[in-house]
């Protein structure tokens, strides 16, 4: 029986388990993949308080060694639902079972993918889901953004200040984020968009080095040293719909306090709803999910 189980090795799971272990609780992480979460497909990562400039790798490895210095328990199995017993609650996985007295969800989302053959050979050296992380290292360089929506369009309008050229490839008619960010953008002379048309194609072996897109019928060869999608996220939600409220779009709803609908259920991190979803906001929802489950605990005894 631990005290607190959390659901995932991200920078909001990771920072819960040092904040529960300082205050005392026996805590048990659970992840089933990939520890550092997306951070991790960042080569450079410069916004990140305390570090002028760090690999996401090295970021997420740092994190994880302070996590289990601090005490916490760390197991890679997958979480299929999470269900109330006599004691709290129980965790069941694929491969275990873990008893605890209060639960962090904080098992992230993940950027939506092309589903391109070389796509995950090519983040990190061409392709990228965040122009805040990675736009900087693109200056003075020609890049593609994929999507029209709202997200697209902000990468754009960031990416159009720094880059040489920036296409935006939208595979309907017209682009769909805000009417004053299209107008924007379509007043921006190094910006072009191109709509009715899809990614075929990531071209490079060791880097990026241009794009086959699908225009009407007609292939086109875009040559960019950079492409950034951004067709939305995929939050991993599923198992926890029975004791959490989520949204049409898959989050989980909860506000700045990290609480859900079941006490002593909290969630932390890129799977919840909110308005930034960065590095720097994720480990703060896994310190103020940590402090409510250990009060949750505390007023239990």
């Amino acid at each position: 029986m631990f005290d607190i189980a959390i659901v995932g090795a991200g920078p909001a799971g990771l920072t819960a388990a040092v904040y529960a272990r300082r205050s005392g609780k026996s805590v048990v992480v659970i992840e089933k993949e990939l520890f550092g979460g997306q951070i991790t497909f960042s080569p450079k990562v410069e916004n990140v308080p305390g570090f002028n400039e760090i690999s996401g790798n090295e970021f997420a490895e740092k994190l994880l060694e302070q996590a289990v210095n601090q005490g916490a328990e760390i197991e890679l199995d997958t979480v299929e639902k999470i269900e109330k017993c006599e004691n709290g609650f129980c965790i069941v996985c694929e491969r275990a079972k873990f008893e605890c007295r209060s639960v962090i969800i904080a098992a992230g989302s993940k950027h939506r993918r092309l589903g391109l053959p070389n796509e995950e050979e090519l983040i990190g050296n061409g392709v990228s889901y965040c122009a805040v992380c990675d736009g900087a290292f693109f200056a003075q360089k020609n890049v593609a953004v994929i999507g029209g929506g709202n997200t697209a369009l902000q990468e754009a309008v960031l990416l159009s200040e720094t880059c040489s050229k920036v296409t935006i490839v939208q595979n309907l008619d017209v682009l769909t984020g805000e009417k004053a960010l299209a107008a924007k953008l379509e007043k921006t002379g190094n910006v072009e968009i191109i709509c009715n048309a899809t990614v075929k194609e990531l071209c490079g072996e060791n880097s990026l080095e241009s794009i086959v897109i699908d225009n009407c019928g007609e292939e086109k060869t875009l040559s960019v040293d950079g492409v950034f999608v951004a067709i939305g996220q995929a939050p991993e939600n599923k198992p926890f719909a029975d004791v959490a409220d989520i949204n049409d779009y898959g989050y989980i709803s909860a506000d700045e306090s990290c609480t859900t609908k079941t006490p002593g259920i909290f969630v932390a991190g890129d799977c919840r709803t909110k308005t930034i979803r960065q590095v720097v906001t994720a480990a703060a929802d896994g310190a103020v999910a940590a402090l409510a489950a250990c009060r949750y605990i505390d007023n239990l005894e």
